[in-house]
């Protein structure tokens, strides 16, 4: 008995970035799929794009408007840099306006004729040899005092319609709570061949846009909810995490942290595609350890990029100066790029989508980031570990240094949020911390963690000057100084640990 081959459904591709990863090559051809979304969850700007991505490959597309008039869909539409205006008067666009007009009164699905509707939708599909097609929005054609068993037989004939046309359509379909139900009748999703949901969800007093394709009917997807943000000029970016893979290269070689008491420590420097985690309570030196790591690349001939989220640029530079290190002159050589930005200008995936511009078109050597703690502000749990994850394998796979910063919750240390949610993310882990000693304040350091190396695992005592760092001698009769209860041990107690250690 002859098996036969699975048949494979093309799909279009829909020009959103990273969302035809996720669905495994975009729309389903020739087929209906639903967009269900809230208020402000991007179902008419997801609609349109997948229409400018059409002509974009020499297809036309029809836009059907049921709310919106054309006009501020034109309108509405150009600061993602879309002129649908132009793509009309080349005849590669065209609308069907069944929006109301001023004074219109809405009227039930029994009056309303929706075969002269069908009719002016094949029209336009003939006129600008559409293939594809997008309906905004499914809940304005019918109203409230129609049965759930009507508005699906309706659905049925408009979906069997544009199949007929041989078009593959997008209608978008509105959903009044997040977490409710997936459209207004409840109906709508079964009677589409494919269902994408867009959520728009307050979260800790955040929102964060999330996609998810709930089905695809004969095909294949990634599961899950992924991320998106909508940009100007660019349109809707979904940021998978499912892209990113394990395949990033590994080298031996070793690079300074610009401190060379630091890279003795670190058995020789870090390394060139590790990211390292700085963390410490505020004060302790982390952007001191960020500036001499972007010194010593530029010392080396290498390009350094450096965001900055909690100080000013002229900041960042007067510091620098006051540590011996000209920041302006690197700047000038074009060895330093400084990007300055406050966390809550933007959500966490716009940070993130314009960090990865700035690796891209400065391609530097290193990458710092003071801090993380800063961005973690800006977002929920989640959204934050989705943010490190993405911005840590795609500075890895650029085979760069990466090195950030977060600040403890405590002075003296403890556990940092920040550190419990990205530590086995980072390579190396370099722990900042106070010291209370006979009533004096001091610092210390000690490398936590070095993946793929053997490190000095002291606690050493540093103090900072006008000329930087200077790393100095382990603190050998404290205890706690990690778990921020630093106790100081009587000579007896010393030697005791010092005979247990020895014995083991």
């Amino acid at each position: 008995m002859e098996t036969k081959e699975p048949v494979q459904i093309e799909k279009l591709e829909t020009g959103i970035a990273g969302f035809d990863f996720i669905s495994s090559g975009g729309l389903p051809k020739a087929r209906v799929t639903m967009v269900s979304g809230s208020a402000g969850s991007a179902k008419t700007v997801f609609a349109a794009q997948f229409l400018i991505e059409g002509i974009r490959r020499g297809e036309g597309g029809v836009f059907v408007t049921f709310e919106e008039s054309p006009a501020d869909i034109r309108r509405n539409m150009t600061g993602f840099g879309w002129d649908i205006a132009a793509r009309e008067q080349e005849d590669k666009w065209a609308f069907v306006d069944a929006s109301l007009q001023p004074g219109e009164e809405v009227v039930v699905t029994g009056s309303y004729d929706l075969g002269a509707l069908l009719a002016r939708i094949e029209h336009a599909v003939q006129k600008v040899g559409a293939g594809r097609v997008s309906v905004d929005s499914l809940g304005a054609i019918f109203t409230r005092s129609f049965e759930a068993a009507t508005v699906r037989q309706e659905l049925f004939r408009i979906a069997s319609a544009l199949k007929k046309m041989g078009v593959t359509a997008v209608l978008t379909a509105e959903c009044r709570e997040d977490d409710g139900e997936i459209s207004r009748y409840g109906v709508e999703e079964f009677v589409a061949d494919n269902v994408i949901i867009l959520r728009n969800v307050l979260e800790e007093e955040k929102r964060r846009r999330t996609v998810e394709i709930l089905k695809f009917r004969g095909t294949g997807h990634h599961k899950g909810e992924f991320p998106f943000t909508v940009l100007p000029g660019k349109g809707i970016i979904v940021i998978p995490l499912a892209e990113i893979q394990l395949e990033q290269k590994s080298s031996d070689i070793r690079v300074t942290s610009g401190n060379e008491e630091l890279d003795e420590l670190c058995g020789g420097g870090f390394f060139r595609d590790s990211v390292i985690l700085v963390s410490g309570a505020t004060g302790t030196g982390k952007t001191l350890l960020t500036a001499e790591f972007i010194a010593g690349g530029a010392r080396q001939g290498e390009r350094c990029l450096l965001f900055a989220f909690e100080e000013s640029r002229e900041q960042l530079f007067r510091n620098a100066r006051g540590w011996g290190m000209n920041f302006e002159q690197m700047e000038q050589e074009g060895k330093l790029r400084v990007v300055c930005v406050y966390p809550e200008t933007l959500g966490l995936e716009d940070h993130l989508i314009t960090m990865k511009k700035e690796i891209e078109d400065f391609r530097p050597n290193r990458v710092a980031v003071d801090s993380l703690s800063a961005l973690e502000r800006v977002s929920t749990i989640k959204g934050f570990r989705e943010f490190v994850i993405s911005l840590t394998s795609f500075i890895k796979h650029q085979e760069v240094a990466g090195l950030f910063t977060s600040t403890t919750a405590s002075l003296m240390g403890g556990t940092s949020i920040t550190e419990t949610h990205i530590s086995t993310i980072t390579d190396s882990i370099i722990l900042l911390r106070y010291v209370e000693a006979f009533g004096e304040m001091k610092r210390g350091l000690t490398v936590l963690k070095m993946r793929g190396s053997m490190h000095n695992k002291d606690i050493r005592e540093f103090n900072i000057d006008n000329e930087g760092m200077h790393i100095g001698k382990p603190f050998r009769n404290v205890s706690g100084i990690l778990a921020g209860n630093p106790q100081h041990l009587a000579p007896a107690e010393l030697d005791r640990l010092r005979d247990l250690f020895s014995e083991g």
